[in-house]
């Protein structure tokens, strides 16, 4: 394994360490609380549920590199979708009332690196393709 496969590693487990965690962080504040704060900001409340869920799984999968790129997909759309909505008026860097979209950009491109990136060996879509060609 080179230097650039480990790197590639590591950035999908620890994107998948972050969703999870705010996948997690959504079911104990309440989806129903999170519904509100969608509404609140003019988003579908049913989005949260849809959110939430895609931040657990999307998190889970991209640690296990389970369809990555797709779920890297949904993820990046889903962070554009928040710059838009909630975060672009407050700038790249934030004001007192709100954060800004620099972790939002951040991820998003680690994200869309992971849709382009090879499979990494240490995951099940390696996995996965190596039974293909067999």
């Amino acid at each position: 394994m080179n230097k650039g496969t480990v790197a590639t590693t590591m950035m999908r487990v620890v994107l998948g360490i972050i969703f999870l965690a705010h996948g997690i962080s959504k079911l104990q504040m309440g989806l129903g609380n999170v519904e509100g704060w969608f509404s609140s900001l003019g988003i579908p409340g049913f989005l949260a549920y849809a959110v939430a869920v895609l931040e657990l799984v999307g998190g889970v999968m991209l640690i296990a590199g389970l369809f990555t790129r797709y779920v890297s997909l949904l993820l990046a759309v889903m962070l554009i979708g928040a710059i838009f909505t909630t975060k672009l008026s407050a700038g790249l860097l934030g004001s007192s009332e709100m954060a800004g979209y620099e972790l939002d950009l951040a991820l998003m491109v680690m994200a869309i690196y992971l849709m382009v990136a090879e499979a990494s060996p240490l995951s099940v879509d390696h996995v996965i393709a190596k039974k293909r060609s067999v």
